[in-house]
């Protein structure tokens, strides 16, 4: 063949190779979805007699720590913390030992979802690396069911833990050690197992506290079970957790207006009395709660003193202060309504007033629907919470003025009220839905019957002490949350447990679904409280 004519046969068949060549892009394979594996540790894992400073665990990739810290179990629990090594990514974590370890005693170090490997961020989930300073592995375990005593949601990463009952125990115990085992519900988890576990009897508690494994009642919630627990056991135990309520106690109050003490609290507050006196002479006052906040409001008739001596009483509490008195801005009767512009029509018509009131003209007060006439009312007043409650029958697609007239109200400062209007409209029947409950098989009364919105919010509350029908009548359209409270007390509010006391919460139980309550819809809910 000619010269020339190869080299053109020769271009030909390129272009034809490329032209006949499938297009695409270079792929680097799967993507890598495998934990990393661990390849050896050094002592072995589940070693007997360990008596180790120092932990060494290989793995067949690069791998990495994420929320190491917040992950990583160590039961029984190290007063010291071992430092955990590298930063970085690496091939091998050292535990570094700095707590001495008890005789005898099988220790696990469980990292959760905290081992990934570098590239992928594949975790090597629920890692537990084992030893025994004594001469076998305690292999007990002990299933651990963990929910919140009210709320339909609970809380993550809470600490579920068992004491040893020994010579050594007593109530207060849990304010002051670490527990014997420990485990933890990280983000997640429902029930927890409780492993490595001797025989013995224990104390079952959980905590959702700041992570020094102790309770502190002012800022932990607790759950526990009320009766030791024998291991080795097969029953799946139920902790409900709670937010105990504090005995009262003041704080030294401060001055914030001429008139005015503002005095901080923990426990609850209602009925405390406070005497303010200056030298022998008792000083009239009123307390009242100060809104949304653990603190109440002093308020004291004008005085001329450099300090007053303050003295605080609730129940078998009582503790005195000295507040030095200064001249301040003073506090003017102001009121406002709760409402501006529509009532729901199962709301109370309400007003609050920046000064406590103390005496009440009703004949002031007159209440007109849109064609000017009279509604009957009646009255009601907070004083605790400083709220004044105008009653009145509100009918659909109405529109009612409240007019309060000078004089209707007096304040602690013997102020009155000047002219007030306020007007409000109602929507129409068609505009509500209507939830009929029927509680079957409820094993006492009373209950209280709620429903929550998503957030958990009480939006709606009925109250009965013996009939199984609860009407909820113009309820805002809406998915509900159903439950009811065993009022154990009949104090028509549910009351939390106590761990000194050993007593567990009223019970609530919850409806399993959302109930959908529609606009012009009548809704019927059987729910069955065996």
């Amino acid at each position: 063949m000619p010269k020339i004519q190869f080299k053109y046969f020769s271009l030909l068949l390129l272009l034809l190779i490329v032209g006949c060549a499938k297009r695409g892009t270079i792929s680097g394979g799967a993507k890598d979805t495998l934990a990393p594996v661990l390849k050896s540790s050094l002592p072995k894992n589940f070693t007997t007699n360990f008596n180790s400073k120092e932990i060494k665990l290989v793995f067949d990739e690069y791998v990495k720590l994420k929320n190491v810290n917040k992950q990583l179990i160590i039961s029984p629990p190290m007063k010291n913390q071992p430092d955990i090594l590298p930063y970085n990514a690496s091939k091998t974590i050292t535990i570094k030992l700095k707590d001495t370890l008890q005789p005898n005693t099988t220790y696990s170090f469980n990292f959760g979802q905290s081992i990934e490997d570098n590239n992928e961020g594949n975790p090597y989930s629920q890692f537990k690396y084992v030893f025994s300073t004594g001469s076998y592995i305690d292999s007990l375990q002990l299933k651990v069911k963990v929910k919140d005593a009210l709320e339909l949601k609970t809380d993550n990463f809470v600490s579920v833990m068992l004491y040893e009952i020994n010579e050594k125990f007593n109530d207060s115990t849990i304010y002051k050690e670490t527990p014997r085992y420990i485990t933890n519900t990280l983000d997640s988890l429902e029930v927890v197992t409780l492993e490595n576990i001797k025989a013995g009897k224990y104390l079952l508690i959980a905590l959702k506290d700041n992570g020094n494994n102790k309770y502190n009642p002012e800022s932990d919630k607790i759950g526990f079970q009320k009766e030791f627990i024998t291991i080795p056991n097969d029953t799946v135990f139920e902790v409900e957790m709670f937010k105990e309520v504090l005995p009262f106690k003041a704080l030294k109050p401060t001055q914030v207006n001429t008139n005015k003490l503002l005095m901080g609290y923990k426990g609850k507050a209602k009925g405390t009395k406070v005497t303010l006196r200056n030298g022998q002479d008792i000083i009239p006052s009123l307390v009242t709660q100060f809104p949304k906040k653990d603190s109440l409001q002093v308020w004291f008739k004008p005085v001329k003193a450099d300090s007053l001596q303050v003295t605080v009483e609730k129940e078998n509490y009582k503790t005195d202060f000295t507040v030095k008195i200064k001249t301040k801005k003073s506090d003017t009767l102001s009121i406002s309504s709760d409402f501006t512009a529509s009532i729901p029509l199962r709301e109370r018509f309400s007003i609050t007033s920046s000064t406590p009131l103390i005496k009440f003209d009703t004949s002031k007060i007159n209440i007109r629907n849109k064609d000017s006439v009279a509604v009957e009312f009646t009255s009601e007043y907070d004083d605790f919470n400083q709220k004044f409650f105008i009653d009145f029958k509100k009918e659909p697609l109405e529109r009612y003025t409240i007019r309060i007239l000078p004089g209707a109200v007096t304040d602690f400062f013997q102020t009155q009220n000047d002219t007030l209007n306020f007007s409000v409209a109602t929507k129409n029947l068609s505009d509500y839905g209507n939830l009929r409950v029927i509680l079957e098989k409820a094993k006492k009364f009373p209950v209280i019957v709620e429903l929550t919105d998503k957030d958990g919010k009480v939006k709606y509350t009925e109250y009965t002490e013996n009939n199984a029908v609860i009407n909820f009548d113009a309820i805002e359209p809406a998915k509900y949350t159903l439950r009811i409270i065993y009022d154990t007390n009949k104090n028509k509010v549910w009351d939390t447990g106590s761990f000194m006391e050993k007593r567990q919460t009223e019970e609530v139980i919850y409806f399993p679904k959302e109930i959908d309550v529609r606009a012009n819809w009548d809704v019927e809910q059987p729910f069955d409280l065996k």
